[in-house]
């Protein structure tokens, strides 16, 4: 099944105070200088979806310059017909999100309905910065479709929160006994957070390393490890060898909010060894199989979107990437260039349904966003 965006509304989003997009069923370009708002309006889309920013946590930092809200609206098609969404964030109160004007009381509910996998430069974090960065990317992917993992995870972090909280204030005997029904919980869902992981890691390696060797013309192989305290040991185990570093530390040292995964090129870590150019096809082919697994798992294809992806990518890898759309394994993409004309060219003889849209600024971009939109098939 395939669900796809056919309107995008936004109001005082980002650079954005207005704009509107008529969108197509396959692929879309949005084209235009760098400045221009190309990437708020993937981010826009990515709210509807998971009713957050890819790249702010904070809600307030997406509303423009000198102004105290913003909204997001959009029309989705699945096969139950079409659902209005919208995503309003005003400074002082509560987000709202609605699904035909039904305001959702948890936003939780929303995850995992419409699937939206996002591929983006900054993507480079995952393979630069520390642990908590990956650790994110796959809960966020993994909570998607997996209802029982999220309320796991969220259970999990709420006990760890209290256990810090514990050691950061007791100690002797009486903390030991104060921490112990925390530690219950962090095993019971520790444990169940990281069989998910690893069941969902087995999935996930081999698509990896099948999209990596399809887009990179190299003889390299990658591999992507999770790397646990637990394996092996288990949750119990793992608290009680660090409950004097705990004590020091007055925070728990040892679980699965410790874990990594670590990315590797001919066995050795990519981020050391592996090239700008191989890194970022590692991140692209990561992102491709994120794509099939969620599809798979989900019964949905997501949404795609692609955020000046083609920059820095040699042309033959750029086709490759743009004959896989064209081979039905994908549903609704949209992607973003600074190069129109790149585009088109890359475009020649595949047989797509392509909209290409211009955004464009005159005068001070905050106050006017102009769009133009022409379809080639």
């Amino acid at each position: 099944m395939q669900v796809r965006l056919s309107r995008l509304s936004l109001n005082q989003f980002r650079n954005h105070r207005e704009a509107k997009l008529e969108l197509g069923p396959q692929l879309n370009c949005i084209t235009g200088p760098n400045g221009t708002g190309k990437t708020n309006m993937l981010d826009a889309v990515h709210y509807l979806c998971m009713c957050k920013s890819y790249f702010e946590a904070q809600d307030m930092h997406n509303v423009l310059h000198g102004e105290e809200w913003f909204m997001v609206k959009g029309s989705m098609i699945s096969a139950d017909g079409v659902d209005e969404l919208s995503c309003a964030v005003r400074k002082g109160k509560r987000k709202a999100f609605t699904l035909n004007r039904k305001e959702y009381d948890r936003l939780a509910d929303h995850v995992g309905r419409y699937p939206v996998v996002m591929i983006t430069p900054y993507d480079g974090q995952l393979v630069l910065d520390g642990s908590e960065v990956r650790r994110r990317f796959l809960d966020g992917l993994i909570a998607q479709f997996d209802r029982a993992y999220l309320d796991s995870l969220l259970r999990y972090n709420r006990a760890l929160a209290h256990r810090n909280l514990l050691l950061k204030q007791g100690e002797g005997r009486a903390l030991r006994d104060a921490v112990a029904p925390w530690d219950e919980q962090l095993i019971a869902h520790g444990e169940a957070v990281f069989n998910v992981r690893t069941a969902f890691m087995g999935q996930l390696v081999p698509l990896l390393r099948g999209h990596y060797a399809g887009i990179s013309s190299g003889l390299e192989e990658v591999d992507m490890v999770y790397s646990s305290g637990v394996a092996g040991h288990g949750m119990r185990e793992v608290l009680e060898h660090h409950w004097q570093r705990d004590l020091s530390a007055q925070y728990s040292t040892g679980g699965i909010h410790k874990d990594d995964l670590l990315f590797q090129i001919d066995g050795r870590p990519i981020k050391r060894f592996g090239s700008q150019g191989q890194q970022k096809t590692f991140l692209i082919a990561l992102k491709l199989a994120q794509f099939d697994l969620t599809a798979e798992r989900a019964g949905i294809k997501p949404v795609l979107l692609l955020d000046d992806i083609f920059d820095k990518i040699d042309p033959a890898r750029m086709r490759h990437l743009l004959q896989l759309l064209g081979d039905g394994r994908f549903g609704q993409v949209v992607v973003t260039d600074t190069d129109a004309q790149r585009m088109h060219k890359a475009l020649d003889g595949l047989a797509l349904d392509t909209r290409f849209f211009h955004l464009g600024h005159e005068g001070v971009i905050a106050d006017q966003a102009e769009i133009t939109a022409d379809r080639i098939v």
